[in-house]
């Protein structure tokens, strides 16, 4: 067995019974498959599976074939016959991710690549009296959302991307972050998963801490199933979230970030694997819902302000705030103008249906992008169209503060941390000239959040819009150092000089920021994001910061040294953090 961290008793470890490395041709492997998925589960022709070939904002790559096991019996088969074929195998679920980690990535595979999309598979169990849940890989937060709900629970997160289908065993294998101050990156140390050890073989590995069976097969049918008591499930010591991120977060004068991607202490299995592994399930941690909540809207033109805000409320209140979003004014302008039809729908047609609507345009716009005749993001122009016709709907305090600050931030307490919030803000601001806050209605503080939300994708439709007139968008997420005062980045003028737009928001008090630059026509994107990087390492600043390294970043030596642990022979997902997509033969390369 490879070196699995904290892997536990052999008893765990299941190998295949059925695989002989590389004894099957490709022409063996697609007929095999077959057999194994039905016709209508596979798809090898080119033209049919362009859209699970390709990155959500820019990538993509060949593939042998793509596959959509129904069961997670399938899947195991699957990579049974992908191990005997020596094929690359690339594990996707909602192909949600923005540094193209989910799709092959051009050419220099040396090996057959199999696509395996794992959203059939969707099964949530609520264990240990809904304190916990275990979800299969193609299970959504928003599908989370919903169903805890019903108990009284909430999940990991309850913003962003969740309303646009991504998965949770996605957030678990990216250390995804999130809007909630509380909860820290998506970790767990209880999953079950598959991986090829250094002698190439496949192996099963049940860290779940629950008796599922003796073999793959019974332990995966009995899983999908819920062939397994619910009650009192112990987690032999295991985290099933990071339970150390409050104080870590509360921590102001540290000078390392909160959290990032690579940070070596949430590298752990299925926990930042980055598709290294094939996770069937993750057993993670639930909240419950607070009592009472309320969202102060807080406006300044002053980043020392807004610092100091931020220290004393981390590092004196007793009860810290669930969320606290920043937004610049140039992306409240941008998300304003290109998130209306995003914010419109939401507002109107509820989450439930988004999933549905992304999932009907991603098949739009594979179909219309092999038409040469037809204009570039058609549907992305139609919908700003129609999004223009309406009138404003921001709230008025929210447009005049608009007009009057900078520096937007928007705080939720919860329970007795609304009065701590109500009477620490009035002091703070009480003598203020920079700066100054309201207590948001129902109706504000749900468009403030659908504001908020909405600025990812509105930068990308801004860029869209305006092809013709600006060059690339370089898109970047970053967490800076806790300590760290002076947060707002001051550019030189040699990298000023090729933007044509810098929008700026994030998660204020975790100090994770995503920043989005329209470049001028013309302009080279990688001589920018060179220099960007480059001005980011001498601050202290940890990139990416939750949507990880994928096809864009290079890994650090810890996240590599993580990655060839889990996949010794580089057959999972090869060449993200620029590494080598060629396959490692001996254990000699660890």
């Amino acid at each position: 067995m490879s070196d699995i961290q904290s892997a536990g008793s052999t008893d765990h470890i299941f190998p295949s019974k059925r695989v002989t490395l590389g004894t099957l041709t490709p022409d063996q492997v697609l007929q095999q498959l077959t057999q194994l998925l039905g016709a209508a589960n596979i798809q090898a022709d080119p033209t049919k599976n362009e859209y699970y070939r390709m990155g959500w904002r820019s990538g993509g790559g060949s593939a042998l074939a793509v596959l959509f096991p129904q069961t997670l019996l399938q899947i195991w088969q699957s990579l049974e016959v992908c191990v005997a074929g020596d094929c690359i195998i690339i594990m996707q679920a909602a192909k949600t991710g923005l540094t193209e980690g989910s799709a092959p990535n051009g050419e220099g595979y040396d090996r057959p690549v199999i696509v395996i999309n794992t959203l059939a598979l969707n099964q949530l169990y609520l264990v240990n009296n809904n304190q916990q849940v275990i979800s299969l890989p193609g299970a959504t937060l928003h599908q989370l959302q919903k169903q805890l709900k019903a108990v009284n629970r909430a999940p990991h997160s309850v913003i962003g991307s969740s309303t646009l289908g991504a998965t949770i065993v996605g957030g678990v294998s990216n250390n995804s972050g999130g809007a909630l101050v509380k909860r820290g990156p998506a970790y767990t140390e209880l999953a079950l998963f598959a991986q090829i050890n250094e002698q190439g073989e496949l192996i099963l590995v049940n860290h779940l801490n629950i008796d599922l069976g003796a073999s793959p097969e019974q332990i995966l049918t009995n899983l999908q199933t819920g062939n397994f008591d619910k009650t009192k499930l112990s987690d032999n010591g295991k985290m099933a979230s990071d339970k150390e991120y409050v104080a870590r977060v509360k921590d102001v004068d540290a000078d390392t970030p909160s959290r990032f991607n690579a940070d070596k202490r949430r590298l752990y299995e299925a926990s930042g694997c980055a598709g290294k592994l094939a996770v069937f399930a993750v057993r993670l941690d639930t909240y419950p819902i607070a009592a009472q909540e309320k969202t102060f809207y807080i406006g300044s033109n002053s980043i020392g302000e807004l610092a100091q805000l931020r220290r004393q409320i981390l590092s004196g209140f007793t009860n810290i705030p669930e969320v606290g979003e920043y937004m610049h004014r140039d992306i409240f302008d941008v998300s304003t103008k290109y998130g209306k039809d995003t914010f419109l729908s939401i507002k109107h047609l509820g989450t439930d249906t988004l999933p549905r609507l992304f999932s009907i345009k991603g098949a739009i716009d594979a179909k219309l992008n092999k038409w040469s005749w037809m204009p570039k993001h058609f549907t992305d122009k139609v919908m700003q169209f129609i999004a223009n016709i309406f009138p404003n709907y921001l709230p008025k305090r929210m447009t005049q503060y608009r007009n009057k600050y900078e520096h937007h931030l928007i705080l939720k307490m919860s329970d007795a941390g609304i009065i701590e919030a109500q009477v620490f803000l009035e002091k703070f601001f009480a003598d203020s000239t920079t700066g100054d806050y309201f207590e948001c209605s129902d109706e504000e503080s749900e468009s403030a959040f659908l504001h908020r939300f909405a600025a990812a994708g509105a930068a990308l439709r801004y860029e869209v819009i305006h092809q013709e007139e600006v060059g690339d968008i370089l898109a970047l997420d970053i967490a800076i150092p806790r300590n760290e005062l002076a947060w707002f980045e001051a550019l030189p003028e040699e990298i000023n000089q090729h933007l044509e737009k810098k929008l700026y928001y994030g998660h204020f008090f975790c100090y994770v920021f995503h920043q989005d630059y329209i470049l001028k026509k013309g302009s080279d994107a990688q001589q920018v994001k060179h220099l960007m990087l480059e001005l980011l390492n001498t601050r202290g600043a940890k990139y990416p910061a939750e949507h990880n390294v994928g096809h864009l970043y290079e890994a650090e030596p810890d996240l590599q040294n993580f990655y060839q642990r889990l996949d010794p022979t580089n057959s999972f997902n090869p060449g993200i953090g620029k590494m080598s997509k060629t396959k490692r033969n001996c254990s000699c390369c660890l």
